[in-house]
């Protein structure tokens, strides 16, 4: 069985377009909605807060840089700290990570929503009542759709418009710092602004550095977009440096003009910007020259989209990494078809992003994205230690200095800055811890599942690709058995695989399980007698396995001979009782790492000429059909495919369903003919059509207990009626399925 095709994101961003996204994403509404109020705590240490943050910066991104250019997929930390670190690192790194992100992409809209309200009333448009909630929520609302929509257009546009929006607030802000800067220096006294330097000791400087420790991530969006960028090897590292580069001295400039040139009456200048909050580069500017006010609300609404952009990108790309892993549902995983782009991780990050801002307490929130931000960066610089060591064979584009030392000490600077933020804010501690032990719980409950039945299916997959197939038969009626060696043998012949013919005594709870080997000649014997007389061109393998329970001796055999297929019996149900008995069947396709074919044995004919396949919508209906007509092709026989419709149906409607039906058959390698037609009762019509066929394959149900045991879903239905066998295909469920993504 081939391999499940491997699809990958267009490489078309260049070095100018990711250091940019980090420029982007670093230059937001950190330094112009928080500068004031960071400076209203540490005074003129707001510069040393500033370059402090630079160097723990500066730790955390050379892991990046290095990580960045030895993996080239979409995720960045989250697959690194997977690859890397024991779980559940790596599924609590992407949680972290993309509510992290979320988060921020939050306080960015909302940045912008002030901002652009302030635009409003400027231009005389006050007291502008909406329904639901505040103006600037709505306008939050409409810059995270607009620019969710850029970037569903493709990575491209992304670039285009970040390059756009970044080159602009760069501008504006370099007008900034050059008035306050040469105002500042008219002054024969400027260096009184700056006295004294840390007015509320270093604590002060510690809680602006955590205040502010925002403004400083967004680099590691350059190592998660590393899929789309041509030569990552190299662009990779270049950009998250470029990028730190250019954003530390702006900001420092920054702090340094707007304390060096507000002279306000009354109180000193990092006072009065404390007062001001987020509007004091606002009102800062203001007092530089005429228009200065309204040159930075443009530069903070440019600002907030450009962080905005970039952030809803590596979001985005978070938990499309995620949905991939099956971390995350599938759904999260896909690319659409022709913008080539992870729309509907795009939309659910969007829908999230949108919901805090109307939603939650975002001051809080938005200190436990930075609590986030800082474990997520210590995890990726632990993995960065652990990958020296286990993975020395990976082709690094760039190398860390001093490993372990360097992230060691990077490690515990992060620490450092996490802790401290408890002080200023248990508030964003506990939000923070909130929802990593919501994710604990996603975790353990559900996605760990997912996880090891993902890589699972992964070897299982593989070993198929490598051409070796090999087939689990159950053998536990004898009346049955013949059947079902039969069905494996068939399909071993056309993969050219072997069978391995499995028997299990079952031993009650309670007893040892050596009490079961009493049992094994038994079984032994009756495999022996099963297998003679099959053809001899078949490898058989017959296995004896001693048990409490069937379904987990079943699906463990399968795990440990590396089968890609179990086939199993299933008797005619009549009684409750022998329903609720066959949910045997049904733990092992939950459970499954392989396809599974089970076979209700009717009547078998001596020579198989004819098989139906119910072409009914499902989710194994394509795993049917591919198994109907390869077993027709090695049996010698013809496909005939029926689907019912609803008596009212259009006859261009049953027309379209035929055509599509033949496309789909067409190239399985087997004779088929279709057939749409109407009847009221669909299992009625199919039991029908049955009887002028020797075998029915069709896809299996996906139905419940319940469903099973009070109301019968047409696949149980019909293999129940049938006079002749009828055998069901499942695919492996969706929770660990390989998908394309």
């Amino acid at each position: 069985m081939a391999a499940a095709p491997e699809v990958r994101l267009s490489r078309e961003m260049r070095l100018i377009d990711i250091t940019m996204i980090g420029v982007g994403a670093m230059i937001g509404a950190g330094i112009f909605v928080l500068t004031g109020i960071a400076a209203g705590v540490a005074g003129p240490g707001l510069l040393l807060a500033f370059l402090l943050n630079g160097v723990v910066t500066l730790f955390a991104a050379a892991a990046y840089a290095e990580l960045g250019s030895s993996f080239h997929d979409a995720g960045g930390g989250y697959l690194w700290v997977k690859t890397g670190l024991p779980e559940p690192h790596g599924f609590m790194s992407g949680w972290m990570s993309w509510f992290a992100h979320a988060v921020a992409c939050s306080l960015y809209a909302l940045g912008f929503g002030a901002y652009f309200e302030l635009v409003m009333r400027a231009a005389g448009i006050v007291n502008l009542e909406l329904p639901l909630m505040p103006l600037d929520k709505w306008l939050a609302v409409a810059v995270v759709a607009i620019f969710s929509w850029i970037n569903y257009r493709g990575a491209s546009e992304t670039g285009k418009a970040g390059n756009i929006v970044t080159a602009g607030k760069i501008l504006i802000l370099g007008v900034f710092v050059s008035f306050g800067i040469w105002i500042t220096l008219q002054r024969p006294d400027w260096q009184s602004a700056f006295e004294p330097l840390l007015p509320n000791g270093m604590g002060g400087v510690f809680t602006a550095m955590g205040l502010t420790f925002i403004a400083f991530e967004g680099y590691e969006i350059i190592a998660q977009c590393s899929e789309e960028v041509r030569d990552p090897r190299r662009n990779v590292p270049r950009a998250i440096f470029l990028s730190l580069v250019i954003v530390i001295p702006i900001y420092l400039l920054v702090a340094f003009a707007a304390i060096g040139a507000v002279v306000p009456e009354g109180m000193s200048s990092w006072q009065f910007l404390g007062q001001q909050k987020e509007t004091a580069l606002v009102d800062a500017a203001a007092s530089f020259f005429q228009g200065g006010g309204g040159m930075i609300l443009v530069g903070g609404l440019l600002s907030t989209m450009s962080a905005l952009n970039a952030t809803i990108y590596s979001s985005s790309r978070v938990s499309f990494a995620m949905g991939r892993d099956r971390n995350l549902p599938s759904w999260f995983g896909t690319i659409h078809p022709s913008r080539k782009t992870p729309h509907k991780a795009i939309l659910a990050s969007a829908v999230l992003i949108a919901f805090m801002a109307v939603s939650l307490p975002i001051e809080a929130v938005a200190s436990a994205a930075d609590i986030m931000f800082l474990l997520l960066f210590i995890q990726v610089l632990w993995v960065l230690i652990s990958l020296r060591r286990k993975r020395p064979d990976l082709d690094r584009g760039f190398r860390v200095p001093f490993v372990p030392v360097a992230p060691i000490l990077g490690i515990l600077l992060q620490l450092f800055l996490a802790v401290y933020l408890f002080i200023y804010s248990p508030r964003a501690w506990l939000s923070a811890a909130l929802w990593i032990g919501i994710g604990l719980a996603v975790f353990y409950l559900w996605a760990r599942k997912r996880d090891h039945a993902y890589a699972r299916v992964v070897a299982v997959r593989e070993a198929a690709a490598r051409g070796e197939y090999r087939i689990l038969a159950c053998i536990a009626n004898p009346a049955h058995a013949r059947h079902i060696l039969e069905t494996a043998s068939a399909l071993a012949r056309h993969f050219a695989g072997e069978i391995v013919a499995l028997s299990v005594v079952e031993v009650p709870d309670g007893e040892i399980l050596a009490r079961g080997l009493d049992d094994v000649a038994v079984a032994q014997g009756m495999l022996e007698a099963t297998v003679e007389g099959l053809p001899g061109d078949v490898d058989i393998r017959p296995v004896v396995k001693v048990a409490r329970r069937t379904s987990y001796a079943i699906t463990e055999t399968a795990l440990e001979e590396n089968c890609n297929l179990i086939v199993m019996g299933r008797a005619r149900q009549a009684s409750l009782v022998e329903r609720f008995a066959a949910t045997i069947v049904d733990r092992v396709v939950r459970s499954s790492p392989a396809q599974v074919m089970v076979v209700s044995a009717g009547k078998w004919a001596d020579e198989v000429r004819t098989i139906l396949l119910p072409f009914e919508p499902g989710t194994h209906t394509d795993f049917a059909a591919d198994m109907a007509m390869r077993l027709a092709g090695t049996l010698g026989a013809r496909v005939h495919a029926v689907r019912v419709v609803p008596p009212d149906t259009p006859a261009l409607e049953m027309a379209t369903m035929e055509h599509e039906m033949m496309m789909a058959l067409a190239d399985r390698g087997a004779s088929a003919d279709v057939e749409v037609m109407r009847a009221g009762d669909v299992a009625l019509a199919l039991v029908r059509q049955s009887r002028e066929a020797d075998l029915v394959v069709l896809g299996g149900s996906e139905a419940g207990l319940l469903e099973q045991l009070f109301a019968y879903p047409m696949p149980l239905e019909l293999a129940e009626r049938a006079t002749v066998p009828v055998i069901m295909a499942y695919d492996v469920k969706a929770e660990a399925k390989v998908v394309a993504a």
